[in-house]
């Protein structure tokens, strides 16, 4: 397993993460810990959750059992608050009043003293960035949060905590959490900039686009019974564009002796930005997969070629001069 640090900061992450928000949800309890136990054994260590996930908390206590003890001084354990986790208004938000009590009701559920990457879910527009971040600020300087993230951020406002985060000396943020794929690039006109720019590490979420990226979807034929494109989302995915993107993508994959898969995390991979991929799995069979898939990384050659597959500016900015 290859080991990269977030963004300008000293933490070291596991170029291939756990994203659990299938835990609670589409997993139970018993089904998870196979997954969790598989991706210690190959050396993943960073596990991706969010208060929310799961229905409001199961995801992360689903995590919990398995990250205690001795195993915990060894993984990365990463969370986000400010979806909504009960009715009313002071039951959301990224202001100090709601962030107290949810920073306090992760770490119960997760059993642990302290989380190592603590993330804004969404931007507050309601609450001025100051008061965010010094919270977060004073979070760190407790012990309870030792590094802070964003995710779903848009560049301005990337850009924006890292002002003020500067000019107010407080901790800074070191990661950004956006969809991010092969399919779903929006984020390298402007993001990536911000992020490399201002010392962020991208940790790219839904890396197969919700499945499709894994060749299970075909043209002229209704999605797999359950399967997460199955609905309206998949009305926006499952198009003849797509399909047409895929079928080239599948025979760039398979002349260079690898399944779809590989190529759509090993490009991931491939970007400096990134510092870990977070894919979900619902059997250890796929952490093996998407572990597999960290280990291509494409060459400059292979990366100019999905490019141009893609129909895709090679200097549209990911970063590679």
């Amino acid at each position: 397993m290859e080991y990269r640090y977030l963004g300008n900061s000293g933490l070291q992450v596991s170029v291939v993460g756990l994203g659990t928000n299938n835990f609670g949800g589409r997993m139970d309890f018993e089904a998870a810990q196979p997954v969790i136990h598989k991706c210690l054994d190959l050396g993943i260590t960073f596990f991706d959750t969010a208060d929310v996930y799961g229905g409001r908390g199961k995801s992360e206590e689903f995590l919990a059992p398995a990250l205690k003890g001795s195993v915990r001084h060894d993984v990365v354990i990463a969370t986000k608050s400010y979806s909504p986790m009960g009715e009313g208004p002071y039951w959301s938000g990224a202001d100090r009043k709601y962030l107290t009590d949810a920073l306090d009701a992760c770490l119960r559920r997760l059993d642990t003293d302290y989380i190592d990457f603590y993330q804004m879910h969404r931007w507050d527009s309601r609450t001025p960035i100051e008061e965010t971040l010094r919270f977060l600020d004073d979070a760190v300087r407790s012990g309870k949060v030792r590094y802070i993230g964003n995710s779903n951020y848009n560049a301005w406002q990337v850009v924006e905590s890292a002002w003020t985060a500067k000019t107010e000396h407080l901790t800074p943020f070191v990661g950004a959490q956006n969809a991010y794929n092969l399919l779903d690039r929006s984020i390298e006109r402007e993001l990536v900039p911000a992020c490399l720019k201002y010392g962020l590490g991208m940790i790219p979420y839904s890396p197969l686009a919700g499945g499709f990226l894994t060749g299970k979807y075909q043209p002229n034929q209704p999605p797999p019974e359950g399967a997460r494109l199955a609905g309206q989302q998949g009305s926006r995915v499952l198009n003849e564009g797509n399909y047409a993107s895929l079928a080239k993508l599948e025979k760039f994959a398979e002349d260079h002796g690898h399944p779809m898969v590989d190529l759509a995390i090993g490009w991931l991979a491939s970007q400096p930005v990134v510092a870990s991929v977070i894919a979900g799995a619902t059997t250890p069979e796929q952490v093996e997969q998407n572990v597999k898939g960290g280990e291509w990384h494409l060459s400059e050659d292979e990366l100019t070629e999905v490019d141009e597959i893609m129909g895709v500016n090679q200097q549209a900015g990911r970063g590679r001069g």
